[in-house]
């Protein structure tokens, strides 16, 4: 069946094995309240690594019990970041998830050969958006981590996002691949990509998804705008997943969806030896949550 809302996430992830997750940077309230409902739903088990003091602060104020927890005391950002990596690193942990530090502080650390985190393809981030006036689930990618993606990472952005299409029960995803308009305009690169995607799509070059491009975003969504241009394609309207051109369009589709749309978001970097929980400093504990319950079902697909 596939999934209606996030919260079939969370459901779904009780059933599964329990995760460890190493948490860098952890003294932060919406990190610690997500980590906190994760335990109680039996998702994960967690290491917190931060400023002890600043973690015992927040739990205080939000009645939290840190003694579930494995707490490394590190306060000083930089070795706090490294050291939740090298968790992973050693096994010790299954999933990392960022905490009260920038992105690019956290991402350079998983990109340094010394921790054997990467795998050969791209990382990028894959969301999942439940808005309430649309009718499913959403994935949209990237739009956190690469900024101008090339052609061969948006194939592995594809791959990706298919991964989330799985957990949330679509085995053939329809890929739309969007673009400012939905004909092919030699002076816009984005849907001359887009063009390339499908036809390596239509030759098997890439598998496992329907991909189609381009396609301006109404094309992708509505069924009803599709067929007011005439545009015939198993992808027009019924988009399971939309692969943005790049990181701008991306993160403000991302935060018009979440800010103005009142949607909710669950969050994932995948393309790394193992996922990483990564949201907005501005997200809830909410979408931290489900963010967790999504990157530990990814895990273990």
């Amino acid at each position: 069946m596939v999934m209606k809302n996030l919260q079939e996430l969370v459901e779904k992830a009780k059933n599964l094995k329990k995760m460890r997750v190493s948490v860098a940077v952890a003294q932060d309230v919406p990190v610690l309240k997500a980590i906190d409902e994760a335990y109680k739903a039996g998702i994960i088990d967690a290491t917190l690594v931060g400023s002890q003091k600043e973690m015992e602060k927040i739990a205080s104020q939000e009645n939290i019990d840190l003694s579930k927890y494995e707490i490394v005391d590190e306060p000083e950002e930089e070795n706090a970041v490294r050291k939740s990596v090298e968790l992973v690193h050693d096994h010790h942990c299954d999933l990392l998830m960022k905490g009260k530090v920038h992105t690019s502080h956290l991402l350079h650390a998983v990109l340094d050969k010394n921790y054997n985190l990467r795998t050969g393809r791209t990382m990028n981030h894959v969301g999942v958006f439940e808005v309430p006036t649309y009718d499913r689930l959403l994935i949209i990618t990237d739009a956190a981590m690469v900024i101008a993606p090339t052609l061969e990472q948006k194939v592995d952005s594809i791959y990706n996002a298919q991964k989330v299409a799985h957990v949330i029960g679509i085995d053939v995803p329809k890929v739309a691949v969007l673009g400012a308009v939905e004909t092919v305009n030699p002076s816009m690169s984005a849907t001359m990509e887009a063009a390339l995607l499908a036809k390596m799509s239509d030759r098997k070059q890439i598998t496992g998804a329907i991909v189609d491009g381009p396609f301006a975003l109404d094309n992708a969504v509505s069924e009803e705008a599709a067929k007011h241009k005439g545009i015939e394609s198993p992808v027009a309207g019924k988009a399971d997943v939309l692969l943005v051109p790049d990181i701008e369009a991306g993160n403000i589709l991302y935060k018009a969806l979440v800010f103005i749309a009142n949607g909710k978001l669950a969050g994932t970097i995948l393309g790394a030896r193992v996922p990483i929980v990564l949201t907005s400093r501005a997200d809830s504990d909410e979408t931290k949550l489900y963010s967790i319950a999504l990157s530990a079902l990814v895990a273990q697909e």
